[in-house]
Parts: C-alpha cells; structure tokens; sequence
C-alpha cells in the first residue's frame, strides 16, 4: 500500500489551507501551489473534487478562493483519502465468496489490514498533522541555532 502523488496533493493543499483557517481568509489555487509545490491545473482538479466531496468550499470574486469547510480537526486523513481515492467497493460476487480456503484466509488477512490502516487515518486530523509539522519545524529551528 503506497500513499499515490493524489492523495498527498490533496493532504497538502489542505494542510496549507488549514494553517491559514485562522484568518478566515480564502487561498487562491496559485498559493497554494506555490506554496505546496503542486501543478496548479492538477491543484484545481482536485480542489473541484474535494468542494464535490464537502472538504473544501471555495469563493469567488476577486478576493476568492478556496477555504475548508469544517474546522480542521473536524477533516480526517481517512475522509481526505476517501474524497480523492474513493472507498474501495466489492460488486464482483466472485470477490466476495473466496473460491478456495486459501483465498479466503488470504481475503481475511486482508480486510484486517484494511481495517488496522483505515482506524489509523480516521485518528488523524488536518489539526494534528499541523501541530506535528510546526513540532517538527520547532525541533529543526532548535538544532540550528
């Protein structure tokens, strides 16, 4: 299981908005970006995704832009994920009756780590990344000086 380039997109660009949820003030797509390091035209694709998905709301005008929709502790990780990923879903029949007992402990095996990573992205929020982040950049300034 790997974090995708889309997934990581959308948690900074939320992290960057939820450090300047403060202000009130919306971010425009080319901060963001620059501030993030994103391509802007993949930065609104996803913006576009998230406002659909109720993480982000966005203002226009000439002082528009995007801001988030709910407090940043109120976002989870999972949420971000399953905005921009999607959450899996089983149509096949042949999927969701493993053939052999291999396949079926195989199966189990698998939902369980499922479930083990899921609990682990609905414990983090915007708010607790942000306060790891400034920790980490406390800790950085602190071995500099």
């Amino acid at each position: 299981m790997e974090l995708s380039c889309k997934s990581e997109y959308a948690i900074l660009a939320l992290l960057e908005l939820a450090t300047h949820y403060q202000n009130g003030e919306p971010l425009q797509i080319r901060q963001i970006a620059a501030q993030q390091n994103i391509p802007d035209r993949y930065l609104e694709q996803l913006l576009a995704t998230m406002r659909r998905g109720g993480l982000v709301k966005s203002q226009r005008g000439s002082k528009g832009g995007y801001l988030l929709a709910r407090e940043p502790w109120k976002i989870t990780i999972f949420e971000i994920l399953a905005c921009v990923e999607g959450l899996e879903t089983r149509t096949c029949e042949e999927e969701a009756q493993p053939t052999t007992v291999d396949s079926a402990i195989v199966e189990e095996i698998w939902q369980e780590v499922r479930q083990a990573a899921n609990s682990i992205l609905q414990k983090y929020s915007l708010a607790d990344v942000c306060e790891q982040r400034d920790a980490r950049k406390q800790l950085d300034i602190m071995y500099y000086i």
